[in-house]
């Protein structure tokens, strides 16, 4: 990709390797025409960088951080046609995972420069995109839970720590409508929307994902305590998802979500603000991502 002018937006509490340093000499050594770099204290100061580097002609956007920052840059870039490349320096990296992008520096630059372009669908929920998933309930508190201070010293066990802290939470009555049709209409404990198949931890909670098949996967959990949500993650471990009696699965091209009171919602592990109502939809083909060259999502390791 040599001439090619590319920008580095970089989340300044994120690591990986040899840190921005060896990030820098690395995308020096493909000899691109030009590099533009920004780097960020917080995730949510990133999409006014990556509109600069859209402005200024970026060819590419290289996006070092986690799940939360990529999101962001993600919802910055719909639109561009700009390619974006995932330097996976978080803390869960689902879709880095999902895709098949390594947790090593040398070989995520590689795949930006060298690996294959795909294009993704990405989910739309209250006007903010989205790349893996969206969740209403246990899944939105957990996240909420997990201070930053704990993922920096325990990584992804953080979100263990904080799930065991959350089971003992109830159920909350909703109803779903599913493409105009009513689906649920109950208590539920967690409401995921998804565009990748796997979740923290390598579990498969959507079996049959693609981020590219033009559809939303939608499930809704109704286990409460921890002996059922032992049996439901049980289940998405060593089986398919929708054999669990607590979760009940379906596909979609929008989604609203009406809750009997203001709820938190999360956004690609990024926890957002109470709402009552929610509408969603799938954006086929919306981004165009670096990936192996030799490998699809659905072959990615957890």
């Amino acid at each position: 990709m040599s001439g090619t002018r590319v920008a580095v937006v970089a989340h300044l509490k994120k690591s990986l390797g040899g840190g921005l340093d060896e990030l820098r000499r690395r995308v020096a050594d493909e000899d691109v025409a030009d590099v533009l770099w920004y780097e960020v204290p917080k995730s949510r100061k990133a999409p006014k960088k990556v509109l600069r580097a859209v402005d200024e002609g970026a060819e590419l956007v290289l996006v070092w951080g986690g799940d939360g920052m990529v999101q962001r840059c993600v919802d910055a870039l719909v639109g561009s046609e700009v390619p974006v490349a995932i330097i996976p320096a978080g803390t869960a990296n689902l879709l880095a995972h999902n895709l098949g992008i390594p947790e090593d520096l040398a070989e995520a630059v590689r795949i930006a420069f060298h690996g294959r372009r795909r294009s993704l669908d990405l989910g739309k929920l209250n006007g903010e995109h989205f790349a893996v998933m969206a969740g209403v309930g246990f899944d939105a508190d957990m996240i909420d839970d997990v201070d930053r201070g704990a993922k920096d010293r325990l990584g992804r066990l953080a979100y263990v720590r904080a799930g065991l802290r959350q089971v003992r939470a109830g159920t909350t009555p909703l109803r779903i409508e599913v493409d105009g049709t009513e689906w649920f209409d109950g208590e539920a404990s967690c409401v995921l929307l998804g565009n990748v198949g796997r979740i923290t931890g390598g579990i498969p909670a959507f079996d049959d994902a693609r981020p590219d098949d033009g559809w939303l996967e939608v499930g809704v959990a109704t286990a409460t305590g921890a002996m059922q949500w032992a049996r439901t993650l049980g289940r998405m471990a060593v089986g398919r998802s929708d054999e669990s009696p607590f979760v009940r699965i379906t596909r979609a091209r929008k989604v609203r979500i009406t809750l009997s009171s203001p709820t938190m919602y999360e956004l690609d592990g990024g926890a957002r603000d109470l709402v009552t109502k929610i509408k969603a939809k799938v954006v086929p083909g919306a981004l165009t991502v670096c990936v192996p060259a030799d490998r699809d999502a659905e072959q990615a390791a957890p």
